[in-house]
């Protein structure tokens, strides 16, 4: 949502870590400030990123809208709690009597028309006895537990840089759903145009990306190869989410 801020926050993450190197020439505001608004480079910015030093990524916060995902993925990004905030619409104040919409997961977006039919006849099933709790004069509240994971949400999300790259780099890994990878990649991709240094692949991507998998026994057994951008992921894994326009006419 506040695209500037990824560009404030490459520019204050160089000028922490150059605070802290100058130190004994600041003898002022202006002195502090002079500093503030010195132009860098992007190799300055490359070499900085690329230190074991987190902190000085922590001085800006990206906040991202996530419309149409679904309560699951909602479920499972919330577990991120350290430098994050989250907002959702609500189930206690929102009324979905007869305007749901849900997620198809990939594996059912590609399966067949049958296996299609029967998920959102669930769903909607599902839907259909919390209208019922509704009229029957249940509240939003208690109804809402009738909804099903994939009735579709709102979230915002706010994070420092360096908690996004954590995010992201957990969450793109080939050992989450489909979704929760399928969102992460796509806001990775947003993050990444705006920043191709702040957000790289080998410092933002799944953990076989930056370095190796940290899953030991539990690892999917497929290494992301290290330099794909998260669009060639995108169009590596889910290719049923792109037509043959697309993918002549996208290129990283």
């Amino acid at each position: 949502m506040n695209t500037g801020a990824v560009k404030e926050a490459e520019k204050h993450t160089v000028f922490a870590a150059r605070l802290t190197q100058r130190g004994h020439v600041i003898h002022s505001m202006d002195d502090l400030l002079m500093l503030y608004e010195k132009a860098y480079t992007e190799n300055t910015l490359e070499r900085i990123t690329a230190l074991p030093h987190p902190t000085v990524q922590k001085f800006a916060v990206i906040t991202v809208a996530v419309v149409g995902a679904s309560r699951r993925f909602l479920s499972q990004i919330t577990r991120h709690q350290n430098e994050v905030k989250f907002m959702s619409a609500s189930l206690q104040y929102s009324n979905y009597n007869w305007n749901a919409e849900f997620v198809v997961p990939y594996e059912i977006l590609t399966a067949s028309q049958d296996v299609q039919e029967m998920y959102m006849k669930s769903c909607q099933s599902d839907m259909d006895s919390y209208s019922e709790l509704i009229q029957l004069g249940i509240g939003n509240d208690a109804a809402g537990y009738a909804a099903p994971q994939g009735l579709r949400n709102i979230l915002i999300i706010s994070a420092t840089p360096y908690q996004w790259k954590h995010m992201i780099g957990q969450r793109v890994c080939r050992r989450n759903t489909a979704e929760t990878r399928i969102v992460m990649l796509k806001i990775w991709q947003e993050l990444y145009e705006l920043s191709p240094i702040l957000f790289a692949p080998e410092q933002t991507g799944a953990f076989c990306q930056r370095d190796y998998c940290k899953e030991g026994k539990l690892s999917c057994g497929e290494t992301i190869y290290k330099l794909l951008s998260p669009s060639h992921i995108l169009r590596l894994d889910y290719p049923a989410l792109f037509t043959e326009d697309d993918n002549e006419n996208t290129s990283d």
